[in-house]
């Protein structure tokens, strides 16, 4: 029987390296529990990014599914997993299968479940999928039933956000984008969805390399420094940059200023609500920075605040009236599309939110920052001795001088203090790090945060 551990799915799907505990034999017994969750006779689609092998994940994982009955339609071409959701949601399908391992280092794979909203899959989904690990035997071979069938998932999915964006008022604008794939699935959509517009889009990194050119297909700043240097140099009104599986976004304003994906959250939730006039709550999570807290405020709408990972704001996308979703790492969801995250939309809508303000983004930016506060968020991942999960009694009443005035400890802890600055710890689920995040409204100050969360770490796990 084969053993959880090895196979276990955390706040997004199920990763692994690659020959080590992701291999096609396991592979294979995850497919045929999501099979046995699922049961026959529904239709499943199958979708992979530009990862090494993940053609042939997803060509078996499909045959598995298959093989129990199950109506597959599995991509023909490597597909950003919002492509995927869609394709579920669009074709009133049960379930999607996305082989990808989204940011993770290149010798990483792994398996994203989405349920039949094309929004991520539940923890009681995941559940039931790890309870039925190892309890049946992998049909390996063909009974006879289901089908499996290729198709492009692109087409629909191009002609869905054509329509969703305003193109026609985009249309004959001119600005100059470049988009940073990250040698991912993002690829080229971009320029396929505005084709016959006058905005010019470049490319970079946005061929297939299985090695992301030694670099993890993450949109954090480090990993950018050419998109900045070439939106400096190129004077580009706005640069794009997505994950591995484009799912996730960050931004480079005119003049190579990066645009953290915190504050790409408030920018959308401004341009839905002002430009659009569209109605609904914003979601962010525990570790998500205070500037949102403040334009909730402002434009008078709901605040919602879930523990970190996505499917817990897609739940909520489900569930309640919702404008915009979004997490520190550059997962953005919008309303009247799908209850998942999507990097090209939350692009596109950046670039539509400067076309409605004929402004560029550091136009944009700067005069959002001036009227709800520039605020410096960092975060630091510390390797441990042994995993631990700090106790709120032990942490201080005051940070740097300043009183601590609220604790938040629904996942992991957040002290809070009187300035609104602030330092969070959150300890990883599988690996002994702590992840220690702060904020404060000096970059000096959310340095000072961070160093001391970090010493302060480091003698309670001696305790």
């Amino acid at each position: 029987m084969q053993s959880s551990v090895e196979i276990k799915f955390g706040t997004d799907g199920w990763r692994g390296v690659i020959a080590d505990n992701y291999t096609f034999k396991n592979l294979k017994i995850v497919s045929q529990a999501v099979a046995d969750y699922v049961g026959p006779g529904k239709k499943v689609a199958v979708g992979y990014d530009t990862r090494f092998m993940s053609a042939d994940f997803a060509q078996i994982s499909a045959e598995i599914l298959r093989n129990n009955g199950i109506q597959v339609e599995l991509s023909d071409r490597p597909i950003p997993t919002p492509t995927l959701s869609f394709a579920v949601k669009h074709r009133k399908l049960d379930l999607g299968v996305m082989i990808t391992a989204s940011h993770n280092p290149a010798n990483y794979n792994g398996f994203k479940i989405k349920n039949s909203s094309g929004g991520a899959a539940a923890p009681e989904i995941t559940k039931a999928v790890e309870d039925a690990l190892g309890k049946n035997a992998v049909r390996e071979n063909n009974a006879g039933e289901g089908t499996l069938k290729k198709d492009d998932f692109t087409r629909d999915y191009i002609k869905f956000i054509r329509s969703y964006i305003d193109f026609k008022k985009m249309k004959n604008k001119r600005f100059k984008v470049l988009l940073d794939a990250m040698h991912g699935s993002g690829d080229s959509l971009i320029a396929e969805i505005l084709k016959g517009s006058s905005i010019k889009v470049e490319f970079m990194r946005n061929d297939i390399n299985p090695s992301f050119g030694g670099r993890r297909p993450e949109p954090v700043e480090e990993n950018l420094r050419f998109l900045k240097e070439r939106v400096k140099a190129g004077k580009f009104d706005l640069g794009i940059a997505l994950d591995g599986d484009a799912d996730r976004i960050a931004a480079v304003a005119p003049g190579g200023i990066f645009v953290h994906p915190q504050k790409i959250l408030g920018l959308l939730a401004l341009h839905l609500n002002q430009d659009r006039k569209w109605s609904g709550g914003i979601v962010k999570t525990i570790c998500g920075t205070t500037m949102i807290d403040n334009i909730a405020k402002f434009l008078k709408v709901k605040l919602y605040e879930t523990p970190v990972g996505f499917k817990y704001i897609s739940n909520l996308m489900e569930t309640e009236d919702i404008l915009t979703g979004g997490e520190e790492a550059g997962g953005m969801g919008v309303k009247g599309y799908i209850p998942e995250r999507d990097g090209t939309v939350a692009g596109l809508l950046l670039l539509e939110m400067m076309v409605y303000r004929n402004k560029d983004m550091l136009k944009i930016l700067n005069e959002t920052e001036k009227q709800f506060g520039k605020y410096y968020y960092l975060r630091d991942d510390l390797e441990l001795k042994h995993r631990m999960e700090p106790k709120k009694e032990l942490l201080p009443a005051e940070l740097l001088g300043r009183k601590v005035v609220e604790i938040k400890d629904f996942d992991g802890v957040k002290l809070i203090c009187d300035d609104q600055s602030w330092l969070m710890f959150r300890g990883s689920g599988t690996e002994p790090i702590m992840r220690t995040y702060a904020e404060a409204k000096s970059l000096k100050k959310a340095k000072e945060l961070l160093s001391y969360g970090r010493e302060l770490i480091l003698k309670l796990q001696d305790r």
